[in-house]
């Protein structure tokens, strides 16, 4: 049974490590990822954007895949369903549609605004049970379209938005989704230690995890990070996978063309890199 992200990220903060929201974008990925928890016995989140929402045929298709996974693959880690980086209106689908949890990026807002919207979002999650993430201060780099271009945080507005009733905080402090720059200049300590003193024991989240030094990653998670979202990464160890299958020729090989052979390299590759990333957050066995 899905269930909030709340307890497993109050857990995480009270004891420093970070839980990984890893993002899917099919049955391949969800599958690779909630074996993996299982396998370990970390908690899990994961992640669905609102273009790989569309991309699945919508909010139920996922809430149908990922219970039937559940109830299927007999996993017993908590798992939370949650939607990423949604806007006002996808979040009220995802309550809708059966996710235990949502996220409501009003980052793009004025302060005002995000504030307002926010409130009502804490009420409705707050009556149905489901944590709630907000954001302040964009995330660089590009999300389904959406472009940040790696700003801070005010620690003010963070302090203002932990106060309405969030589960969590996603607080920009020069983090980028994709690929980092050769000039990317790491992540604000002084920053996140500033938002972590004002906001107390709220669990702060990391976007954009993907090429952040490993020594910068447990830094975070010491100064409050609790959650800590995975997305590129997947995807790059899957494409990598599959194109060594197929530039070795195998797809041409007896039914090497079946789906199931041609994606088995890429599903290993992501069970791999979820591997690493618990390991690295120190989720393992925290189930």
């Amino acid at each position: 049974m899905l269930v909030s992200a709340k307890e497993m990220l109050q857990k995480a903060h009270a004891g420093k490590y970070a839980v990984g929201q890893f993002n899917i974008n099919n049955l391949e990925w969800t599958k690779a990822i909630l074996l993996t928890a299982q396998e370990l016995g970390s908690p899990v989140i994961l992640g669905v954007s609102e273009g790989a929402g569309k991309y699945m045929c919508g909010y139920g298709t996922v809430v149908g895949m990922v219970n039937g996974m559940l109830k299927e693959l007999g996993i017993t880690v908590p798992v939370a369903l949650h939607l990423d980086h949604g806007s006002y209106e996808g979040a009220l689908a995802c309550i809708e549609a059966g996710f235990s949890s949502v996220m409501f990026d009003g980052s793009h807002y004025p302060i005002e605004e995000n504030i307002e919207k926010t409130k009502e979002l804490v009420r409705l999650t707050g009556e149905r049970g489901i944590s709630l993430e907000a954001e302040v201060g964009a995330i660089g780099g590009e999300e389904d379209g959406v472009v940040g271009g790696g700003e801070v945080a005010d620690p003010n507005e963070c302090k203002a938005i932990a106060d309405l009733g969030v589960t969590m905080l996603a607080a920009g402090i020069g983090n980028i989704h994709g690929k980092y720059p050769e000039n990317w200049a790491g992540l604000r300590f002084d920053t996140l230690a500033e938002i972590q003193k004002l906001t107390g024991d709220m669990p702060l989240v990391l976007h954009g995890g993907t090429g952040i030094p490993e020594d910068m990653i447990k830094k975070a998670i010491s100064l409050g990070v609790s959650k800590i979202n995975v997305n590129t990464e997947c995807q790059l160890s899957f494409a990598a996978a599959t194109r060594t299958y197929i530039e070795a020729g195998k797809d041409l090989q007896g039914k090497g063309f079946d789906p199931r052979k041609l994606l088995a390299p890429g599903f290993e590759a992501i069970k791999a890199t979820v591997k690493e990333k618990m390991e690295l957050f120190g989720s393992v066995g925290k189930a």
